[in-house]
């Protein structure tokens, strides 16, 4: 079993029209970001430059990034190993998350209008159904899909932006947990649908701030792999 541990068919070759390196980067970050690369676990060069159909050398240069970007740790006569977050990380992150989500939820309570609403309730249907069918992956794009429709309709881009540097590190904490969260999350996103619909800022705001603080409770109470 190679040490990537990458599932036959996981990853496709990828083409060289466009910057190798940050189309190499890019792969590896979505691949630990869905948790097909696990925390703690051991990435050989050889390997993954194997599986992308690319030398060694994009592979050296994205992990050395996703190192300084705190994804990868480059352990001295080991290699490299997908970080494995603490719970301090996990429980700062996810709180950061809940006050930028709360304001955007707020700011789109003012001013979304029909066209975003049905939107949302587009996402939402999808959601719901990604997890009446138990497909996990689905059920977390499309959760993130959500959250960032909300995040556009707040329309402010500082806020956006500020979002935007968390989003992948959501994902990856809220993968683990996303199939115990399952259809209670998007009975919670039906909910803000409906504050933001009626265009209640307050409770928009409410409804949001216990959507992300139940997130943030089901991780630190997850069942440990």
């Amino acid at each position: 079993m190679l040490s990537a541990g990458l599932p036959q068919g996981t990853v496709p070759k990828l083409e060289r029209p466009g910057p190798l390196r940050e189309r190499v980067y890019e792969a590896l970050l979505e691949l630990i970001t869905t948790r097909a690369l696990r925390p703690g676990q051991h990435l050989v060069e050889s390997e993954l430059a194997g599986h992308l159909g690319v030398s060694r050398q994009p592979v050296r240069e994205a992990l050395q990034r996703l190192n300084t970007e705190g994804w990868v740790d480059l352990r001295p006569a080991q290699g490299a190993f997908v970080h494995e977050p603490t719970e301090s990380e996990a429980d700062q992150l996810l709180s950061v998350r809940t006050l930028l989500e709360a304001e955007a939820a707020r700011l789109a309570a003012a001013n979304s209008g029909k066209a975003g609403i049905e939107a949302l309730e587009t996402l939402c249907a999808k959601g719901e159904q990604a997890v009446a069918d138990d497909d996990v992956d689905l059920a977390v794009a499309t959760n993130a899909e959500f959250h960032a429709k909300v995040m556009e309709l707040a329309g402010n881009l500082v806020l956006a932006e500020l979002a935007g540097q968390v989003d992948r590190r959501v994902r990856w904490y809220y993968t683990p947990v996303a199939r115990q969260r399952g259809r209670q999350s998007w009975i919670e996103h039906r909910e803000l649908i409906a504050a933001i619909s009626a265009r209640d800022e307050k409770r928009a705001t409410e409804i949001m701030r216990a959507h992300t603080e139940h997130t943030r409770t089901t991780y630190h109470q997850r069942e440990q792999p």
